[in-house]
């Protein structure tokens, strides 16, 4: 027993050791930084452990939901917020010993060493060696598409249900037991409470998983009307990649097409007709061929799924209530998607690109993703050098990889590449899969396509791990001195020591509010306003929610990932926060235009039970100070930098 156990309980002890060393210095600031600025995802990531436990143990309610943000509307439906409830309930023993920032940070490493480890169980089991899936751990959690997320999108770090989905998955294809359908709905489930994304993820491999095992392209013959209709295709390609030349030479304009006259001004609608006609072309040569399979194969399979159905929903049913209870009270998001203008993807020059949270990494390197649309956290996609190296020095001496991983790769690289793939900058206009699959309901959850891209290393790492299994087996003479080499340049490619750290200390006059004895006093910060993953009313920081968890008192406004237009609307029909809204949104307004409701300060001050005002003098403008200052009589406590308390004269 104790042997079989020895090679995962060496891995983890070497997981959490490069855990250690590749967030240096942070081990040594446990309690005072975190890897991302409190400003930012990384403020509201604290912030969920912390409101998650107060809902929990001290109200004793469900988690899904609380007051202590836009208190003065209804309590907040977290059910469709990126919560991370798997960390947070790691989180619930450690918070009252260690601390709010000293748990998290001790949540986060924790969680990147679980990635690696879920990403050697799954090498371990394809490959069948110990030494592979070690560097395929460490590739996986270790690369610069996970460590750049751990700088603010924590619950992107947190990976391992997506390996182990895709282990229990290749298990089960060997028997289809009912087991193993409750086994992969109960880590869907687990997907689902770390991030959204991952459970989405899970039904793509999935779907991606079934279409490498069940379909293969065949070439067919081409009888004669099959080859007058390829040349009908033939001219109408050559004909739209002539227009879609013209186009990019700005030559663009109206035409007239059998007496209709369409305008053309942009390459979006060419390129993509260029495409459909490029397909339905190879479609005359190619059909999709599925091999058949006997009813009780099927009634097997349909058993296995729906079991995951079963396993998922009742491990997600809280959220799932919540989630109910958001439908019923009108407050979904409803979040446009825009054929053109919705995000992008990632540029498929970032995949190639040395990695960029390195030492010795240009400055040009790092300048040139952090312009890019959505900035440096999401537009990060590197794939390892090594591990591209690697796979083609097996190819060369004539490994040759598994479908349904070239497959699962492939599909999610196009898939991280947007709905319009984009090279060194330049839009391409040609369409990815993601272009439409962006429409299909629960997938188009995941907003931003950026995130594939963990997908894509996933596959990467597995691939790594084949690959060099294979060049082992045909060197064993040699194969400890170069998988040793191997290993040292995979560590020296991916080290992003020493890691940037952003300070998470509270400023004292927090203390000052924690210390009131009125529990439900309510804090009011400004700027002020409403903000969540794709838009802002007014001007919210995260900031305030991670200060929140010193002082505990219910704050008015707030940050969730998805805030509906109802909350919005319901906050900005109070004239007060409507005109501090506007207040913030528009340092340039002046304060005489808010004058005629500064005298419903004092009621607002009573219905309110606002007992502090903080004002941060940085962000501020005059006006809108000078208005809080007639509308609520507001009376200086203490300063601490920038930040100024008042509480209201009474």
């Amino acid at each position: 027993m104790a042997a079989r156990l020895w090679p995962h309980v060496r891995t983890l002890l070497v997981y959490a050791a490069l855990a250690l060393a590749f967030s240096w210095p942070l081990p040594l600031h446990l309690a005072t930084h975190l890897t991302g600025p409190i400003d930012s995802d990384a403020g509201v990531y604290v912030w969920n452990q912390w409101v998650f436990r107060y809902e929990a143990l001290e109200r004793g309610s469900l988690p899904y939901f609380t007051g202590r943000i836009f208190a003065l509307t209804a309590p907040a439906n977290l059910s469709l917020h990126n919560y991370t409830t798997f960390a947070n309930l790691v989180a619930l023993p450690l918070m009252g010993v260690l601390g709010v920032v000293t748990t998290f940070n001790v949540v986060y490493l924790a969680m990147v060493v679980l990635s690696a480890y879920a990403a050697f169980l799954l090498a371990r089991y394809v490959v069948g060696s110990d030494a592979e899936a070690v560097l395929a751990g460490i590739l996986f959690a270790w690369s610069p598409v996970l460590v750049t997320r751990g700088m603010g999108h924590f619950s992107l770090v947190a990976a391992a249900p997506l390996p182990i989905f895709l282990l229990l998955l290749l298990r089960a294809e060997r028997q289809w037991r009912i087991r193993d359908g409750v086994l992969l709905g109960c880590t869907m489930a687990w997907a689902a409470t770390t991030d959204v994304y991952y459970a989405v993820f899970c039904l793509l491999i999935a779907a991606a998983f079934v279409a490498a095992r069940w379909l293969t392209l065949r070439r067919i013959s081409c009888a004669a009307r099959c080859q007058v209709a390829a040349r009908a295709l033939e001219v109408l390609i050559v004909c739209m990649a002539g227009l879609a030349a013209a186009l990019a030479a700005g030559r663009g304009g109206r035409l007239e097409v059998l007496g209709a006259t369409v305008s053309m001004r942009s390459l979006y609608t060419p390129v993509l007709v260029l495409v459909v006609l490029s397909l339905a072309r190879a479609t005359l040569y190619y059909r999709p061929s599925i091999p058949r399979v006997n009813l009780a194969s099927v009634l097997r399979i349909a058993q296995v799924g729906a079991a995951t159905a079963v396993a998922a929903t009742i491990l997600l049913s809280p959220v799932l209530y919540a989630l109910g209870q958001r439908l019923a009270d009108g407050r979904t998001p409803g979040t446009q998607i825009l054929w053109r203008s919705s995000p992008q993807g990632l540029d498929a020059a970032a995949l190639l690109l040395p990695n960029p949270n390195h030492p010795l990494s240009p400055d040009a390197s790092r300048g040139w993703i952090s312009a890019r649309r959505d900035g440096y956290l999401e537009n990060v996609g590197t794939i390892p050098l090594v591990s591209l190296l690697v796979i083609a020095w097996a190819w060369r001496r004539g490994w040759r990889p598994s479908r349904p991983w070239v497959f699962l790769t492939a599909f999610f690289a196009l898939l991280s590449l947007g709905p319009f793939i984009h090279v060194a900058g330049v839009n391409t206009y040609v369409p990815g899969p993601w272009a439409l699959l962006r429409y299909v309901p629960i997938i188009g959850l995941a907003r931003s396509p950026h995130r594939f891209a963990v997908v894509l290393i996933l596959g990467v790492s597995i691939l790594f791990a084949v690959a060099l299994r294979y060049l082992r087996e045909r060197t064993p003479a040699r194969q400890r001195i170069w998988l040793a080499g191997i290993a040292v340049a995979l560590l020296a490619e991916l080290l992003p020591a020493p890691r940037p750290l952003f300070a998470a200390t509270v400023p004292s006059i927090y203390q000052r509010i924690a210390a009131d004895p009125r529990p439900d006093v309510r804090v009011l910060e400004l700027p002020f306003g409403i903000r969540d993953g794709t838009r802002s009313v007014g001007d919210f920081t995260a900031r305030t929610q991670f200060y929140q968890t010193a002082h505990g008192k219910p704050i008015i406004g707030g940050y969730l990932s998805r805030v509906s237009q109802k909350r919005i609307t319901e906050t900005r029909r109070q004239r007060i926060l409507d005109v501090l809204i506007r207040l913030s949104a528009n340092p340039r307004l002046p304060a005489y235009a808010a004058e005629p409701l500064a005298r419903r300060g004092r009621r607002f001050v009573e219905r309110a039970n606002l007992g502090y005002v903080v004002i941060d003098r940085d962000r501020a403008s005059d006006a809108l100070v000078a208005f809080a200052r007639r509308a609520f009589r507001l009376e200086l406590i203490e300063r601490s930098g920038s930040l100024e308390l008042y509480r209201p004269v009474r």
